[in-house]
């Protein structure tokens, strides 16, 4: 059973950093490319950062690019994502997923398996 567990959400203040992991088990981490999405209340999920699964290539929504950064562990089968400077506008449910086909993706709809999300709330 494919199980991502995410951890590392909090209440912070604007200006602060947070670093999300997730951890996976029950699939072979190193063959699947991992992203990060978000969604806040009202608002459909949004991509908000991927990583090869070789950890090789990376890709990121401009609205987090150059605050935020997505790593990854295949030993430890985890994925992060360092996110500092971190505003309001960020406030909301994170959620790590991973691809089978190991290649970066920004499609929600190409990711095979889903993790429970785990709340970020960024105060003024």
């Amino acid at each position: 059973q494919v199980q991502l567990v995410e951890s590392g959400g909090g209440l912070v203040q604007a200006g602060d950093s947070l670093r999300l992991s997730c951890a996976a088990s029950g699939l072979t981490f190193s063959i699947y490319a991992m992203g990060w999405f978000r969604q806040a209340p009202g608002k459909e999920r949004e991509f908000v950062a991927t990583i090869s699964r070789s950890g090789g290539s990376t890709y990121y929504a401009d609205s987090v690019k150059g605050r935020f950064t997505i790593s990854r562990d295949n030993a430890k089968k985890t994925v992060y994502l360092q996110m500092n400077a971190l505003k309001p506008e960020d406030t909301a449910v994170y959620y790590c997923a991973a691809r089978a086909s190991g290649v970066t993706s920004t499609d929600d709809k190409h990711y095979n398996y889903w993790g429970q999300g785990t709340q970020v709330t960024v105060s003024s």
